[in-house]
Order: C-alpha cells, then structure tokens, then sequence
C-alpha cells in the first residue's frame, strides 16, 4: 500500500515559473493593492478594475510553464500516494501532471455566479461585465478574496489527517485557516517545510525538518528522503 504524501504549496512554488507573489512589504499585487483587486469591498467599488486584474492574471497563466518542483511532485505519483492543497490560484500543478490537487483559494480558469457560488464554470478566456449566469447574474472570478470564507478547509483537514508526510513548499504561513493545517497531521507524521524564507514554527510535536530555499531545490532533496521509504 502506498504511503500518503499531502503537499501544502504556496505562491513560493510558482515564484520560479515567474509568477509573481504579493508577500513583499509594499502590500501590491502586481501594482495593485490587495484591498482593491481581492476583496468583495474592491469588487463593490469597482468590478470593472477586478475583473481586468484577474484577466491579466489568467492571460499570463497562458505563457508560464511548471517549474521543476512542480514536476517532482508529479513524478511522486508513481510511488506514493500524493494529495496537494494549494494555495495558488494558477495550474501550474495541474499542467505539470499532478492529479489530485486541492485549490483552498480559488481557480483562475474558473468562475462562478454572484448569487450561486454552486454555480462554477470553466473560464480560460477574459471575463467582463455583461457575463451573465443562465439567470442573468453576473460572472465573477472563482476566488476566495480576502475576508471570505474558505469552503474547501474541511476537506482539506480531512486530508492532512491521513497523511504519513506532509510537505510544507513556498508559504510564509501567515494566510489563515490555511497556515494552522499542519497542526492537524498525526503526531508521528514528518514535516518538511521549503521556503526561502521560513516562518519560525512554535510548539509543534511533529518531527520537523526546515530546507531554506526556493521549492526546485528543496523538492530535490526530499525527494531523495521520500525514496528510502520505498
């Protein structure tokens, strides 16, 4: 029986695919300011801003490629039982080959209705206003801005709970309820954590191994640990 690898990624993973991160001291996204291009406030002030932003976003994800960590994790589908929840909004994983992957916040390529957030469809061109639902309701980008609720959590919980290994790669673990997943693995569960800049983890009983530096690199050597298991 294989053992469960779940893989906990964040902007860090796709940073070196050229997709740039909002975790800088200036607070921009891109030249925006995250209140204005990911809250429902900036959607009710100016959706017409919003949804520009997400179609530059969605038109880039069409000249960016999976970078090596993204393939790693992949390829560890041969021999473990991999489950990855993202952060990212992009498909990078989904590109690189990974089948099951877990989006806590939200999918470029998708959007739903603003009145049924049930109501989800596959969206790979731009995304204006007059978009309408079957019902005549607004289109909006299928993400979970700040100050919404993250409906995915639960499930995601789930998973962590069955893990053997939990991979922690390109978070600042800073983003709530995403960040306390790791508290839910089981106790004799490893934990390896990649990031450039690690946030310091407190009081967690799980063996737990830091590797500072970007996601290509750190994936190699867990790689090489992950196969003594085998």
């Amino acid at each position: 029986m294989k053992k469960t690898i779940v893989v906990l990624t964040g902007a860090g993973i796709s940073a070196e695919s050229g997709i740039k991160t909002f975790r800088d001291s200036d607070g921009l996204w891109e030249g925006h300011n995250v209140t204005d291009v990911a809250t429902p406030e900036g959607w009710k002030k100016n959706p017409a801003l919003v949804l520009d932003f997400y179609n530059k976003r969605r038109q880039e994800l069409k000249t960016v490629k999976p970078n090596e960590s993204h393939l790693i994790l992949a390829e560890l589908e041969n021999d473990f039982d991999v489950n990855i929840i993202t952060q990212n909004v992009d498909n990078l994983h989904e590109k690189a080959g990974s089948s099951n992957v877990l989006h806590l916040h939200g999918e470029l390529t998708k959007v739903r209705s603003v009145t049924n957030k049930n109501h989800i469809l596959d969206w790979f061109e731009d995304l204006n206003l007059g978009h309408f639902d079957d019902d005549g309701n607004q289109l909006r980008p299928h993400i979970v801005w700040f100050g919404e609720d993250v409906p995915a959590i639960e499930k995601a919980i789930t998973i962590v709970e069955k893990a053997d290994v939990l991979i922690i790669i390109g978070t600042s673990l800073q983003v709530y309820p995403a960040a306390s997943l790791m508290n839910f693995a089981p106790q004799d569960c490893p934990i390896y954590y990649i990031d450039p800049n690690p946030a310091t983890v407190y009081d967690l009983p799980n063996p737990l191994v830091v590797i500072e530096t970007i996601a290509s690199k750190g994936m190699k050597t867990v790689k090489k640990e992950l196969m003594r298991l085998l």
